[in-house]
């Protein structure tokens, strides 16, 4: 099954491990996910990309990705901070975000909730395991619900 995402805006990753990003996308591409990928290496690139978005509503409206996957440990900013600051933009927060991340810290997934995340995977270890989540997340975010424009 392909996922073609026609009309959404780009999925951004927020990963700074490249093996890791490169897992990302070879799992979404086995899982069918067929849309443009963005890729920023720490928070503070994700929110160099992010904030001139979130200042223009007009601009933000054909520019913003559909869904944004972040790490937690990231160098510079990491996704705690890069998470709070998107949930408390006005225009960024409607973007669902989903942690993708090794943490299975109840502490890391409590604080992630306390501050909007949308949801929280824990990386699994075994390839064909990582397709399977990423075709169910797929599928719930961009067949299933029904998202803002």
């Amino acid at each position: 099954m392909t996922t073609k995402l026609n009309g959404l805006h780009p999925i951004l990753i927020a990963e700074d491990d490249e093996d890791d990003y490169l897992l990302t996308i070879e799992a979404l591409k086995e899982a069918g996910v067929d849309t443009q990928i963005k890729w920023v290496k720490d928070g503070e690139e994700l929110m160099n990309y992010l904030e001139p978005l979130g200042a223009s509503k007009k601009k933000a409206h054909a520019e913003l990705p559909s869904l944004i996957l972040l790490d937690l440990n990231m160098p510079r900013k990491d996704g705690r901070e890069v998470l709070d600051e998107i949930k408390k933009n006005e225009t960024l927060r409607k973007i669902p975000v989903i942690v993708l991340t090794t943490s299975k810290a109840d502490t890391d997934i409590s604080h992630a909730y306390d501050l909007g995340v949308n949801s929280y995977i824990q990386k699994p270890v075994r390839f064909n395991e990582f397709v399977e989540v990423v075709k169910v997340l797929s599928n719930y975010w961009f067949n299933i619900v029904k998202l803002p424009d």
